[in-house]
């Protein structure tokens, strides 16, 4: 995996994380709670972005 970005967008008490991965453009979202610690919401996006690039890998 190369670079990936990640955007946060609030929406009352949650956050949207997208983790976007450079080479590919393949996108992940996950909704998290706004009190999470920013480390960990990347986590959870990078998680859900490695397992669909596996799904695509695997297709």
């Amino acid at each position: 995996m190369a670079e990936v970005l990640f955007e946060y967008v609030r929406q009352g008490s949650s956050v949207k994380v997208t983790a976007i991965e450079t080479e590919t453009g393949i996108e992940a979202v996950v909704i998290v709670p706004a009190n999470l610690p920013e480390n960990q919401m990347q986590m959870k996006a990078l998680q859900k972005l490695r397992y669909i690039m596996q799904k695509k890998a695997d297709e």
